[in-house]
């Protein structure tokens, strides 16, 4: 999966899921952009570590509830690294309530966050993508299965991305560019640690009777940004342990 030479944007990567891709992406030979909303520190964190894999790398502040930080953030990247070949849309939030309970407020965060922002970032990054380019958002499982009620706002946002990657994909295609999906299952991280209260329900929907962890996100996200995938497109990669099987 040799990315050398190729540019990659991040979002959502102080932590987690995203920090471990930022980390995969530029253990494979990428310059690396990432994004950050609060965590400054710990996005300074991921920065230091790639640059001690001897890549380039630069922490945006970004929060992609806003339309024009997310533009503004591709931007940046495209300014710092040269230009852009690896858009990955990985910020993402969740609110966990049935819909009875659950605020406007809430929905809209959801949707602003999980839905807009990756159309947004992805209509920015199309003009500085060339051939080879690639564009892998983040979903969850949870857009092919709703098991619990109070995830179903959330899983409604994430189904979304399922037809943006296919339409997009049809777009871009002609341009040599593909768009990709990976879905994560139950990922030990701040957002849904493995000892979280909603931890034992999702662990028994699993095949493999685990969580788990961000670096198996990352070898997903890793391979398709890589050449090895070119004929992979508008589709949705799967990586929950068999939790949907």
């Amino acid at each position: 999966m040799n990315l050398q030479g190729k540019r990659a944007l991040v979002t959502g990567a102080s932590r987690g899921i995203g920090a471990a891709i930022a980390k995969k992406l530029a253990a494979e030979g990428a310059d690396v952009a990432i994004t950050y909303e609060k965590s400054a520190e710990r996005a300074a964190e991921v920065v230091h570590e790639i640059r001690a894999l001897g890549r380039r790398a630069v922490a945006i502040q970004a929060d992609s509830a806003e339309v024009s930080a997310v533009q503004a953030s591709v931007v940046k990247a495209v300014a710092e690294m040269g230009g852009l070949d690896i858009l990955v849309n990985n910020a993402g939030t969740i609110r966990l309530a049935d819909l009875n309970d659950m605020s406007v407020d809430d929905i809209n965060s959801l949707l602003h966050i999980n839905v807009r922002a990756p159309i947004v970032a992805s209509k920015a990054a199309l003009s500085h993508l060339g051939t080879g380019g690639r564009i892998i958002n983040t979903g969850s499982y949870f857009a092919d299965r709703v098991p619990f009620s109070i995830v179903g706002i959330y899983a409604t946002t994430k189904s979304a991305l399922i037809s943006f990657t296919k339409g997009l994909a049809r777009e871009v295609g002609p341009r040599g560019i593909t768009v990709n999906l990976v879905q994560p299952g139950p990922i030990d991280t701040d957002m849904n640690p493995s000892n979280g209260p909603y931890s034992s329900g999702q662990v028994q929907l699993t095949a493999l009777g685990r969580y788990g962890k961000p670096e198996e996100i990352a070898a997903a996200v890793a391979f398709l940004s890589s050449s090895a995938a070119q004929y992979i497109t508008g589709t949705a990669l799967t990586v929950d342990g068999g939790a949907n099987a």
